[in-house]
C-alpha cells in the first residue's frame, strides 16, 4: 500500500520511461513521502502485442466485418504466421533471446505486409547492418504491420507513441474530448483500465497524480480519471506535466473537474507536496488552503490558487530521479531507422537527467520563453550531476544518459565531462544544444572523451536574415563550423530544421534547402528533421503576432490554449514544400542525391538557389588563430610517453634532444623536442591531467616556461606541439 500513485498514461516511448514521474518520486524520497509509479503505456503495449490478445483482435475484426483494405486482408490471411512469433519477437526486442536475431533475419521468416515494401530501398540506402540491428529493424516493421491492422480494423486512435492525439491538439474547447469520453471504452481503453484497476487494488492510494507530457497522453489520462471517479470516488486526482503546463493555463470549463480535482502548472515538486499535505492530513470536506499554481473547482467555478509563500525548490534540492517500480527490463528497443537521431530515441534504454532547469539563451521568438520551464534558468553543479549519474547506474544498471535540456550550456557540459573523466566513469550520453561558438574543436574532443556520442541542435532556418529574426544568436557560418567540430570529434550531429517561419519567402526556403544539402554533402551533418513552423500562444510571436506580419485566427479558450492557427500575410502556401523538403533530406541523410538540381524534389516550379555551391566549404576554410585566452585551461588527455634521449654533434657542438613516443588507442606517434624544453613539458604534463583539481591556465604555463626559456608562443605553436594538440592536448 502507498498513499500516492504517480501515473504516465498511454503512450509515450517504447524503449525507456518518460522521466517526469521518476523526477517527482526522486524528490518525494527527499521528503520521506512514499509513492508508487507506473508507466501505463508500456504495460498496455505489452498486453496488446501478445499472442493471446491479438488472437482476440483478429476474431473481433472479422466478426465486425472491419477487414476491408488489401493490406488488412493480407495480414488477416497470414494471421497464424503473425501470431506464432509475436511473444518471442517482443522478448527479443526487450534485449533477451539475442540468438533469435538469426531466425528473424532468415528470408521470409516474419510475414510481410505494406511496411516491408520499403525494405529493398533501405537495404541499398543503409548498407549492411549488424545482425542484431537488422533483426530489430525487421521486427519493428512486423510490429508496425500489426499496428496498421489495429488502426484500420480495431481503433483508429492507436499509435505506438500516442493515443487519440487529435483530441488533445489545439483543443480550445473541451466539447469533442468530453463527447468522446461519454462513449463506451474502446478495446485499448479496456486493457488500460484493467491494468489500472489491478494497481489501484494493490496500492490503495488516496491521491493519484497523472503526468501528461503530450497531446497523445491526454485522452487516456481523462479516461483513467473517469474510471477512478466512478469506482473509487474518495480518491483525489491531480494532473500536471508538459501538456497542462503549456496548454491548460486558461482553462475555465467546469466539466474538466468532473475528472480531475486539481491541475498543477510548471515545476511539480512544491504544488504536489502541498496537495499531498492537504489530501493526507485534512478532513475530506475542507477546501484547499495553501496551494502553488493549482486550478480547482470552488463554489462551482474554476479558480486558480497560488497563495503559498514557499519558494520553489532549487535544482540541488530535488533529489535524484528514482526509476524503481518501473519494469525496466520490459521496455522495447525498436529501430525505425529512417533517421539516425530518431533511432537513438527509440533504440536502447536511457536514464534521463537534466543539466540545467530552463534555457540559458531564452530568446528564440518561436519558443515558449514566457513560461517558467524555459524562462527560469538554473544550472546544476557538475559534481552533483555526476553523483546523480552514479546513483542511477547503481539503481538501473544502465550507463546510457539522455540529458533532456532545452539547450545544455557549454560551460556546464565542459565541467560535466571533466568530472566524468576524473571519476573514470564509463558512460554514454547525448543532449540538445545551441550551435554556439563556445563549442570549439577542443571542447568537442573533451566531450567525446567523456562519452558524448551525439548532439541535436536547432539550425531552424538556414538563412541569416531569419536566424536574426528568430533571435537565435547564431549564423549559418557559425553552425557549419560548430557542426564540423562535433563531426571531427566523432559526435553525431542532428539538426532541427524549420520552414514556413513568418515572412519567409519561397527563395529563402529554397536557399535553406541548398544550405542543408551542402552541410550533408560536406559531411558535417549526419541527421536532420524538417518541422513546419507552428505558432504557440506563449512565444514572442504568439504574444506579438503583428510584429511578424501574421494574423492569428483566435477562438474563445475554455480548455487548451497553445497552438494557434494563423494567416501569413505573405500569402505563401508553405505546406506545398513539405514533401520535397522531407524527401530530399531522407536522401541526403543516406549520402545520395547531392548532384540532383533542387527542382527535382518538387512537382511545382521553384526559383534557382542564390547560394554559391561552395558556401559551406568556404565557411570551414577558417584561418588558424594564434591568440589564446590567457585564462583558458590546458588539459592533457593522452598517456605517459616512452622517452629516449638522442644527441647530434654539428661543427663540434652537441645538441641533446628528447624523443617522446605516445600510444593512443589506435595509433602511435613520436615528437622530438630540445632536451631542456622537452623535460619541462614532460614535467608539466603531470599537472595537465584531468585528475588535477585545478588545471593550469595558458598564462600560468607561459609564466612558468618563461622562467627558464624565451618566447612561449613560439614553443606552443611549434610543429611538435601541433602534433600533441591533434592528439589530446586541449585548450578549454
Amino acid at each position: 500500500m502507498k498513499d500516492l500513485l504517480l501515473i504516465t498514461p498511454p503512450f509515450t516511448q517504447l524503449n525507456t520511461p518518460y522521466p517526469a514521474t521518476c523526477y517527482l518520486k526522486g524528490f518525494l524520497n527527499t521528503k520521506n513521502i512514499a509513492s508508487f509509479q507506473m508507466d501505463l503505456g508500456i504495460e498496455v503495449i505489452l498486453e496488446l502485442f501478445s499472442k493471446k490478445t491479438f488472437q482476440d483482435l483478429f476474431e473481433l475484426a472479422d466478426k465486425n466485418n472491419n477487414i476491408i483494405s488489401e493490406n488488412a486482408q493480407r495480414i488477416y490471411a497470414l494471421k497464424d504466421a503473425y501470431l506464432q512469433p509475436l511473444d518471442d519477437v517482443i522478448v527479443f526486442l526487450q534485449g533477451k533471446k539475442p540468438t533469435f536475431a538469426r531466425q528473424i533475419c532468415t528470408d521470409n521468416y516474419l510475414p510481410q505486409a505494406s511496411r516491408f515494401e520499403q525494405l529493398d530501398e533501405l537495404d541499398w540506402a543503409f548498407g549492411n547492418m549488424g545482425m542484431q540491428d537488422k533483426a530489430k529493424h525487421l521486427a519493428t516493421l512486423y510490429l508496425e504491420d500489426l499496428s496498421d491492422f489495429i488502426v484500420e480494423c480495431i481503433d483508429d486512435n492507436f499509435g505506438f507513441s500516442r493515443y487519440a492525439e487529435r483530441l488533445g491538439q489545439s483543443a480550445n474547447s473541451f466539447d469533442e474530448l468530453y463527447e468522446q469520453l461519454q462513449n463506451q471504452p474502446t478495446y485499448i481503453d479496456t486493457i488500460t483500465l484493467n491494468i489500472l484497476e489491478d494497481t489501484l487494488k494493490t496500492i490503495q492510494p488516496k491521491l493519484v497524480c497523472f503526468s501528461v507530457p503530450f497531446p497523445g497522453n491526454l485522452y487516456s489520462a481523462f479516461r483513467c480519471a473517469q474510471y477512478i471517479k466512478a469506482i473509487y470516488p474518495n480518491i483525489k486526482i491531480a494532473i500536471g506535466g508538459g501538456f497542462p503546463n503549456t496548454e491548460l493555463r486558461s482553462v475555465t470549463d467546469t466539466r474538466v473537474f468532473q475528472f480531475f480535482d486539481f491541475i498543477t502548472l510548471d515545476d511539480g515538486e512544491l504544488p504536489v507536496e502541498l496537495l499531498i499535505s492537504h489530501v493526507f492530513n485534512s478532513p475530506p470536506s475542507e477546501g484547499l488552503g495553501e496551494a502553488k499554481r493549482t486550478f480547482l473547482l470552488e463554489n462551482g467555478k474554476v479558480v486558480y490558487k497560488n497563495n503559498s509563500t514557499k519558494p520553489d525548490y532549487k535544482q540541488s534540492e530535488v533529489g535524484t530521479p528514482d526509476y524503481s517500480d518501473l519494469p525496466l527490463d520490459k521496455y522495447i528497443s525498436v529501430i525505425e531507422i529512417a533517421n539516425p537521431m530518431h533511432s537513438l530515441w527509440s533504440d536502447g534504454r536511457w536514464n534521463k537527467l537534466t543539466m540545467a532547469h530552463g534555457c540559458y539563451w531564452g530568446k528564440c521568438t518561436f519558443c515558449d520563453i514566457s513560461l517558467d520551464y524555459i524562462k527560469i534558468y538554473e544550472p546544476i553543479a557538475a559534481k552533483l550531476l555526476v553523483d546523480r549519474m552514479e546513483q542511477l547506474i547503481e539503481q538501473t544498471s544502465e550507463t546510457g544518459f539522455h540529458f533532456v535540456d532545452e539547450a545544455a550550456p557549454p560551460a556546464l557540459m565542459k565541467a560535466l565531462a571533466l568530472e566524468i573523466i576524473k571519476r573514470k566513469l564509463t558512460v554514454t550520453w547525448w543532449t540538445n544544444i545551441r550551435f554556439e561558438k563556445n563549442f570549439t574543436k577542443d571542447l568537442c574532443q573533451l566531450l567525446k572523451a567523456s562519452g558524448c556520442i551525439a548532439i541535436s541542435g536547432g539550425l531552424e532556418v538556414a538563412s541569416d536574415r531569419l536566424l536574426a529574426l528568430i533571435d537565435k544568436g547564431v549564423t549559418v557560418e557559425q553552425v557549419a563550423q560548430v557542426t564540423s567540430h562535433f563531426t571531427e570529434a566523432n559526435i553525431m550531429v542532428h539538426a532541427y530544421l524549420m520552414y514556413g517561419y513568418p515572412t519567409q519567402t519561397i527563395q529563402e526556403t529554397v536557399d535553406s534547402l541548398e544550405m542543408v544539402r551542402q552541410l550533408f554533402e560536406i559531411g558535417v551533418l549526419q541527421s536532420g528533421f524538417w518541422h513546419q513552423f507552428a505558432l504557440t500562444a506563449h512565444s514572442p510571436i504568439g504574444l506579438n503576432p503583428s510584429e511578424y506580419h501574421i494574423i492569428p485566427n483566435t477562438k474563445p479558450i475554455t480548455f487548451a490554449n497553445n497552438d494557434i492557427a494563423f494567416t501569413d500575410t505573405t500569402g505563401i502556401d508553405h505546406n506545398q514544400f513539405s514533401f520535397g523538403l522531407k524527401k530530399s533530406l531522407f536522401n541526403y541523410m543516406h549520402g545520395i542525391g547531392f548532384e540532383l538540381p533542387l527542382q527535382d524534389w518538387f512537382d511545382f516550379k521553384i526559383p534557382k538557389t542564390t547560394i554559391k555551391p561552395d558556401f559551406i566549404h568556404n565557411c570551414l576554410e577558417t584561418e588558424v588563430h594564434f591568440n589564446i585566452k590567457p585564462t583558458a585551461k590546458i588539459l592533457w588527455l593522452g598517456t605517459k610517453p616512452l622517452v629516449t634521449e638522442t644527441s647530434k654533434t654539428k661543427k663540434g657542438q652537441t645538441y641533446y634532444s628528447l624523443q617522446a613516443t605516445f600510444h593512443t588507442t589506435t595509433d602511435t606517434f613520436s615528437v622530438t623536442f630540445d632536451k631542456n624544453q622537452g623535460n619541462w613539458l614532460l614535467n608539466i604534463l603531470e599537472t595537465l591531467s584531468p585528475n588535477n583539481t585545478q588545471l593550469p591556465s595558458f598564462l600560468e604555463l607561459k609564466k612558468d616556461f618563461e622562467t627558464q626559456f624565451e618566447d612561449f608562443e613560439l614553443f606552443w605553436f611549434s610543429k611538435p606541439m601541433g602534433v600533441l594538440r591533434e592528439n589530446g592536448l586541449l585548450v578549454l
